[in-house]
Parts: structure tokens; sequence; C-alpha cells
């Protein structure tokens, strides 16, 4: 799951289209992590290091998710700035409350991974437009590229894919062969979506 951001596109939209957009995100973003959760899979980014965690810990999605976020927002305050941290903290919290909630709300029995990966992708993608559209993102790993970008000259695309590549290695040790297989089918989608739909040149907002 990306943690790309450009929180100079908040300044279009007014605090209202703001609250609606997060929560649209964030409430998208859970049910993809639900979707992922319920057959096995992970994902990319700092989301995908909460729902491997999960498996292997007592603690839920939810709370690795929001903890794991905890140091990335002062990088984000230096980095970019504190409306942008304040807009990425509401994202993240609900993003971790909704997923906390939708265990008891939504049931799911029986799925195929790859169906499971495919729709999840889809609706995370959709989500994230959402959030990185009004000024904030889901924190992690995406602050911290642009910091070693900034301070090491490390290009953050390539950080960012490092840390999945690692990410999916530790999740082979954890998951079945499918199951990662179809996890890097989710990954790609979403950040195809990202990919093609999030651009200033074609964003009616700028």
């Amino acid at each position: 799951m990306p943690d790309e951001c450009e929180p100079h596109l908040a300044m279009r939209h007014t605090p209202l289209e703001d609250a609606q957009a997060l929560l649209l995100g964030a409430a998208l973003c859970a049910l993809g992590v639900h979707l992922l959760r319920a057959d096995g899979l992970v994902t990319g980014q700092t989301a995908g290091l909460g729902v491997l965690l999960s498996y292997v810990s007592g603690w839920s999605f939810a709370v690795w998710f929001f903890v794991l976020n905890l140091p990335f927002y002062v990088l984000g305050w230096v980095r970019i700035g504190p409306r942008f941290v304040a807009k990425t903290v509401i994202a993240v919290t609900l993003v971790s409350v909704f997923s906390a909630a939708l265990p008891r709300l939504l049931v799911i029995e029986s799925f195929s991974p790859w169906t499971a990966a495919a729709l999840a992708g889809g609706v995370i993608g959709v989500g994230l437009l959402a959030i990185f559209r009004h000024g904030a993102s889901l924190g992690g790993v995406g602050i911290l590229a642009l910091w070693l970008q900034e301070r090491l000259g490390w290009r953050a695309g390539w950080v960012q894919l490092g840390f999945d590549a690692v990410l999916f290695a530790a999740a082979g040790l954890v998951l079945a062969p499918e199951a990662v297989m179809a996890s890097l089918l989710g990954a790609v989608i979403v950040n195809l979506i990202v990919a093609v739909n999030h651009r200033g040149d074609r964003y009616i907002g700028r």
C-alpha cells in the first residue's frame, strides 16, 4: 500500500470536502485490508507490515498499524508540515478504527485468494487516491522514503520498492506460496491505480 502524498492539493478543498474524502478513503482502505486478512494475504508498505505482524503476534492489525505510524509523524512534521501530519494522523486513526470494527460487521466465510487480492487492490487503490488528493497519506514508509531522499539522495521510489521486497520475502516465511503470489497481484493493482490516476497534470483541483 503506497504511502505517497501531495499535501499542496489540500489547499484546494474545503474542510467538509477533506472530511468526507478522509472518511471514505479510510473506509475503503480498511475494507481492502479486511478482504486481505480474510484470506491470509498481505499488501505492501506500512499497512502490509501491520498485516504481517498481526499474523505472528497477539496484536490486531488495527493496533499494529496505529503504533507503527507513530515514529513517522515527527519526520512528516519536519519534512512536509503540520497540516499534512494532522490529516495523516486522522486518516491512519480512521483506518485503524474501521479495521477493528469491520470483522464484527462484515463476516467473510469463503474467498478465492486471487479474487480477494484483486478486489482488495482495487478498493485500497481508490481509497488511497481519495486520501492523497486531500493532502494526507497513510504515513509510514512513504514519509521515511521522502526524508532519506532529501538527506541522503536515495530515490524515494526505490526505497519503497526495497521495503516491499523485504516485506514480501518475510511474508514468504509465514504464508503459503500461493498467498504470497496473490498478495503481489493485489499490491501491483494498488500501485497501478495510484500511478495511473494520481497525476497532477490531470487532476482538476490544480
